[in-house]
């Protein structure tokens, strides 16, 4: 398989089979489309504004390795191109170009800009009771403490 002109690396190889080139989805679909996942069995694949479901034939694969698709009708449904050379046995695929995004244009002081503008920011309301920020208060009850240097010592003459 050559996707727009270079070959594509791949584990497992596509291969042929009653007329169709089946490919696995993990690296064709993987690599060209946005996003490709299952859902309830269907394997769903996005490029652009294009969302294609392809319906997977029971069991469903526990990985996109073990996955393979129709390359050609995929493929013409997200918009590309596709020929087979049966001579030297590949697919040839050639992909739209993405639209691109314009980038911002650098900051250029000498063009006019628009003047900033004044935000209004209400003042917080009045609380009727004060708000306490920091380090709390101290304790308004003390502690009971010995005074100091009389330690409780019980001796056993004490006791008896």
């Amino acid at each position: 398989m050559l996707i727009d002109g270079r070959p594509l690396a791949a584990y497992a190889g596509a291969y042929l089979a009653g007329g169709r080139v089946f490919a696995p989805v993990s690296p064709l679909l993987t690599g060209l489309a946005d996003r490709v996942w299952f859902d309830r069995g269907t394997l769903v694949i996005e490029r652009g504004q294009r969302r294609i479901r392809v319906q997977l034939v029971p069991p469903r694969p526990a990985e996109l390795n073990d996955t393979y698709v129709a390359a050609g009708a995929l493929l013409r449904a997200l918009g590309a191109s596709v020929r087979y050379e049966p001579a030297s046995h590949r697919l040839i695929v050639r992909l739209p170009s993405r639209t691109t995004v314009a980038s911002p244009t650098p900051f250029n002081p000498a063009v006019a800009s628009a003047p900033p503008s004044s935000v209004f920011t209400p003042s917080p309301p009045s609380t009727p009771r004060p708000i306490w920020s920091g380090s709390p208060l101290p304790r308004r009850t003390p502690l009971p403490v010995p005074p100091p240097g009389k330690a409780r010592v019980r001796s056993s003459r004490a006791r008896k």
